[in-house]
């Protein structure tokens, strides 16, 4: 498989109401890379995951992933292909206990309830959860909340995983806590797009970054030749901002 065929995004558009929310977005995320996206409140950071992820479809451009064209596939076909999704706002099953919340993603792949049963515990054991499977999900502290929607995503096998700012609410120590576990996914092969308001974590996890400001591309690169781009400075970062958080 060639680089290029892993997820190519053409010339998206995506409006709401005459509003244009992305305009001709274009990207390419490679096979184990971590790509980061990054840019103001509103840009349309969130929408762009959910035209990729088939929550929302796009107006025009087309959205190329291991091949295939998703416009038009219904998310949970996506999920089967092998691209999942954490979102923002971390919703776990409250009344089940945090293994059946795994289970759940598990499901999606397999059918066998020992298969299931053995698969999510090995992906309790890997994000670190082992300890609570028993305890509802109701219980779980914020960082572990966020363990367990990363967990629940895991058990569907994903070549692709975008993450929507999953370091928000933690503090430094947690925050460097799912950096390295989301280090450790990609060690296991599975490529990363990520979104992230935090530039010390976003520059420390990429391999690339995107930058978009009122819904459009404004930058493509490597973490240090993005930070330093005029344009990324004065719509995102502030001059000196990012030299002044290091």
């Amino acid at each position: 498989m060639k680089n290029n065929s892993f997820l190519t995004v053409r010339n998206v558009s995506k409006s709401f109401r005459g509003l244009d929310a992305i305009t001709n977005v274009s990207l390419k995320l490679n096979p184990g890379e971590i790509l980061g996206l990054i840019g103001p409140n509103g840009a349309g950071k969130t929408t762009l995951f959910n035209l990729i992820t088939g929550f929302l479809r796009p107006n025009s451009g087309s959205i190329l992933f291991l091949g295939q064209n998703l416009l038009g596939m219904k998310p949970h076909k996506i999920c089967k292909m092998g691209m999942a999704r954490t979102f923002q706002i971390v919703k776990p099953f409250s009344q089940l206990s945090t293994l059946e919340n795994v289970a759940v993603g598990s499901y999606n792949r397999m059918s066998n309830v020992k298969d299931v049963e053995e698969k999510t515990w090995e992906i309790l054991k890997f994000v670190g959860l082992d300890k609570r499977a028993f305890d509802p999900a109701s219980s779980l502290t914020t960082p572990d909340r966020k363990r367990l929607e990363l967990a629940r995503v895991l058990g569907t096998s994903p070549k692709l995983l975008l993450l929507d700012e999953v370091m928000a609410g933690l503090n430094p120590t947690e925050q460097g806590e799912i950096i390295d576990l989301v280090r450790k996914v990609r060690e296991t092969g599975t490529a990363i797009f990520i979104i992230e308001h935090h530039m010390r974590v976003i520059m420390g996890l990429s391999d690339r970054i995107v930058v978009i400001h009122n819904g459009v591309c404004i930058a493509d690169g490597e973490p240090r030749v993005v930070c330093e781009d005029e344009k990324v400075i004065e719509a995102y970062l502030g001059k000196g901002a990012y030299l002044a958080e290091n």
